[in-house]
């Protein structure tokens, strides 16, 4: 719903011709990353994607010319700052429920397009109907798909048990995430080090442990990726059926990373209210004139403390407990397509 309104505003207000701004060539790796969860399960619209909607955007990829390349490849770019194809996209999906061997899989073997599954390890060892097997897992890895670590319990990580320590939690972490990379190379012979965070949720300290261990992390947030991005928490783009219109599907398809090089605070998890967020850009083809951004419906005031390179933003409405996020575009003056940032708020719910 947020990028939804992030566009309508965006379409509706900004000026036919953007003004001038100083350009600079893109470099480097840019890419897009999609998140799936559910396919063909409407009783889930939060988390499912239609089968005609996947279908029709399976297809508008390859109408399109997108490049559809493995997870694995894109972070190995990002990592060593080298060039990606125009139009980049990576598709991965979380939690392994069993429609993606029924309904996405096929699709995507059709298409032959790579695509990678982050794998809650300890509930697909429940042996839970909903979810697929390892032996489903084993045959699609034989035709292409790549399995990923989502942890082990798909918990709320971020958050403390009753009367655990920090020093606890980090090595309840550091289990999570290593039980299920042994699990996974147990069943499936390999896996690559990419961590998804359940629900999308870290804190500067699950970030720490992620990269100790040698891991490329993925949230849930939105916005291209690009060399500059911190790689213990990349963005991907959530896709469900009520989110899943094809213009503003195709808006975050062609969408351009904001070239974000310093975000503070960089933790996501606040106790504030009203949490203020500074940015430092690098130089791009951005238009910063028209740069927007917006918490919910709620249009946020930018100050510019340094113009074109420095910004700050705050929210003058009380950030809902739990996950929120505050969204930026500005558009491309190159092109018809939009940079695009975003940064998540947890903000922990209140004790009864």
């Amino acid at each position: 719903m947020q990028t939804l309104i992030v566009l309508w505003f965006l379409i509706l207000f900004s000026p036919l011709l953007p003004a001038p701004t100083a350009l600079a060539k893109q470099e480097g790796a840019q890419a897009v990353i999609f998140m799936y969860h559910r396919f063909g399960e409407s009783r889930y619209p939060s988390s499912n994607i239609g089968l005609k909607q996947f279908q029709e955007q399976l297809e508008f990829f390859e109408k399109n010319s997108f490049s559809v390349l493995p997870l694995k490849e894109i972070v190995k770019a990002l990592k060593h700052n080298k060039p990606l194809p125009d139009k980049t996209i990576a598709i991965t999906i979380d939690d392994a429920y069993l429609s993606v061997y029924k309904e996405a899989y096929p699709r995507l073997k059709a298409k032959g397009y790579p695509f990678t599954v982050f794998v809650a390890t300890g509930v697909v060892d429940q042996k839970i109907p909903a979810y697929m097997s390892w032996q489903q897992m084993q045959e699609m890895q034989k035709n292409g798909a790549i399995f990923a670590n989502h942890g082990q319990s798909h918990d709320y990580l971020v958050r403390k048990k009753a009367g655990e320590s920090l020093e606890t939690w980090k090595e309840r972490m550091t289990s999570e995430i290593s039980g299920a990379q042994m699990r996974l190379q147990e069943q499936l012979g390999q896996a690559p080090l990419l961590f998804a965070y359940p629900y999308g949720e870290y804190n500067l300290e699950l970030m720490d442990i992620v990269e100790s261990l040698g891991y490329t992390g993925f949230g849930q947030n939105s916005g291209g990726v690009s060399s500059l991005n911190n790689r213990r928490a990349l963005p991907r783009f959530p896709v469900a059926e009520a989110y899943a219109e094809m213009n503003a599907f195709r808006t975050k398809a062609l969408s351009l990373a904001m070239p974000v090089v310093e975000q503070q605070p960089l933790n996501p998890v606040t106790s504030e209210k009203c949490p203020q967020l500074t940015v430092t850009l690098a130089p791009s083809s951005a238009n910063l004139g028209q740069l927007t951004c917006y918490l919910n419906d709620k249009k946020l005031e930018i100050q510019w403390l340094e113009p074109g390179k420095r910004f700050k933003i705050q929210t003058r409405n009380e950030l809902p407990q739990g996950r929120s996020r505050y969204n930026c575009t500005a558009p491309d003056t190159k092109s018809s397509r939009y940079f695009w940032y975003s940064h998540q708020w947890i903000r922990p719910e209140m004790k009864k």
